[in-house]
């Protein structure tokens, strides 16, 4: 074996393993289980993770597997959002129809976004993209753009009603719907990082002159990853836009993309599996949070966030793959 292939090879070995169909699939059934004893408030908020954890598997292809920093992906989410909301509102587009059309608009500007950051690594990357997340939600309120988005106003849309043959509430519905649509694109991420394309994610993270002397085409590679990672986001900003039924500048501020990498480090940043526990972590805290202090609950986050941290420095899934024998 030559140097260079040893070197890629060991590289590849360090990535974490995506999540076993057998669990996933113990996991997907415990989470539709809850379907029929939450309240449609707990429903509408595990919809809501559900869609931050698409989003955070998005960043699980890009941060985790391919080491690009986006500390603005809450602008993609922003994006599905509204592309979702538009086409649900003024052209009377099925809701589930608009998932692919965001997905692709998404891609799209994820590809754009990818190649400057092809010159681009680390934290210079990661200030490009945090001036992507701040600049977003101002030119959403640009008034050349304000009879799409309707400014500062937003968009209302309607909460999509159950097909006439199931006998489910809209917010029973409307999760199992956003589980469906996460399990599929969970089962298309294990297979993409499990295949050629992500051991080529992740040569090019831990070794890209070796992986380029291999024959790895890295503009490819990061262009790709980005757009991918960005189509992931755009479906689950727009589950994201139907379950709150509004859309509106300033909920996609900075703090969203913020959060969403809050999501990655808690879950695990190279897990699939580990995007549910933070998905779970950055919906259900900040609740947990102001209910012991309604007063400094940011405090109370802060000091939650700051103990996980100290006990699972490599996130939950890392904290879990060590309790495994031989782990």
């Amino acid at each position: 074996m030559s140097g260079n292939t040893l070197v890629l090879t060991r590289a590849v070995g360090r990535t974490t393993r995506p999540l076993g169909i057998l669990p996933a699939a113990v996991v997907l059934v415990l989470l539709a289980a809850l379907t029929f004893v939450c309240s449609g408030y707990q429903l509408f908020q595990l919809t809501s993770a559900v869609a931050y954890g698409i989003a955070i598997m998005g960043l699980v292809i890009l941060t985790g597997y391919t080491g690009q920093i986006s500390l603005g992906h809450g602008a993609f989410y922003a994006i599905g959002a509204y592309v979702t909301a538009i086409l649900m509102s003024v052209y009377d587009v099925p809701y589930w129809a608009t998932l692919p059309v965001s997905a692709v608009v998404c891609a799209v500007f994820g590809l754009l976004l990818g190649f400057p950051a092809l010159r681009l690594g680390g934290l210079y990357l990661a200030l490009t993209t945090f001036g992507l997340a701040v600049a977003l939600p101002q030119l959403l309120k640009h008034p050349l753009l304000e009879d799409w988005t309707g400014g500062v106003q937003g968009i209302v849309i309607t909460k999509p009603d159950p097909p006439s043959w199931v006998r489910l509430t809209q917010d029973q519905w409307l999760y199992l719907f956003a589980l469906a649509v996460a399990a599929v694109l969970f089962i298309l991420a294990r297979n993409l990082l499990r295949g050629r394309i992500g051991r080529a994610f992740v040569a090019v993270r831990d070794q890209p002159l070796a992986a380029e002397a291999m024959g790895v085409d890295i503009a490819l590679v990061k262009t790709g990853a980005f757009a991918v990672s960005a189509l992931y986001t755009g479906i689950a900003g727009s589950l994201g836009a139907i379950a709150v039924q509004f859309v509106a500048p300033d909920s996609f501020g900075v703090f969203l993309s913020i959060t969403l990498f809050v999501g990655l480090v808690v879950g695990g940043v190279a897990s699939i599996g580990g995007v549910v526990f933070g998905a779970l972590f950055i919906v259900f805290v900040p609740n947990l949070a102001e209910s012991v202090s309604k007063a400094a609950p940011g405090a109370v986050y802060g000091a939650i966030l700051i103990g996980v941290m100290f006990l699972m420095p490599a996130g939950v899934a890392g904290a879990l793959r060590r309790l495994r024998p031989g782990g």
